[in-house]
């Protein structure tokens, strides 16, 4: 696909999202991408409250194990991130894993639908005019 006169490819991984980085790999290589800030990831982020978005460039892995295969696998963290959070588990109790894999409630599934859009504009915005556009769009 070609947006604003540069190419996009959009690619959802069938691995395992604790081997991610086994995807991101292979696509980094079929389109020749060089420079890893060009490579956008779009995750699930339980730092962040269900519904809110965020565009970060680099940076720490903050537990996640997809971003930490992915890591490992381009040998860089330089990739460009758009977080969409998730909560953390409620009351503590539930550990994050079973908080990832649990499906959402009504209203939570709600919010994440409209940030999954948010996310997709973060993409675009990104594409078109570079992180920092994105940053200063979305990280309200």
């Amino acid at each position: 696909m070609v947006l604003g006169g540069r190419r996009l490819a959009l690619a959802v991984p069938l691995t395992y999202m604790n081997d991610s980085g086994l995807a991101a790999a292979a696509l980094v290589r079929r389109f020749g991408i060089e420079d890893l800030t060009c490579l956008v990831v779009v995750h699930d982020e339980l730092d962040l409250p269900v519904g809110k978005l965020q565009v970060k460039a680099g940076g720490g892995l903050a537990g996640h194990n997809g971003l930490r295969s992915i890591k490992a696998h381009l040998h860089s963290g330089a990739f460009t991130r758009v977080r969409i959070g998730i909560g953390k588990p409620p009351g503590g109790k539930e550990r994050g894993a079973d908080h990832v894999l649990a499906a959402p409630g009504k209203r939570e599934r709600t919010e994440l639908e409209v940030s999954v859009e948010l996310a997709a504009d973060a993409v675009e915005r990104i594409l078109a005019e570079g992180v920092l556009a994105a940053q200063n769009r979305f990280n309200g």
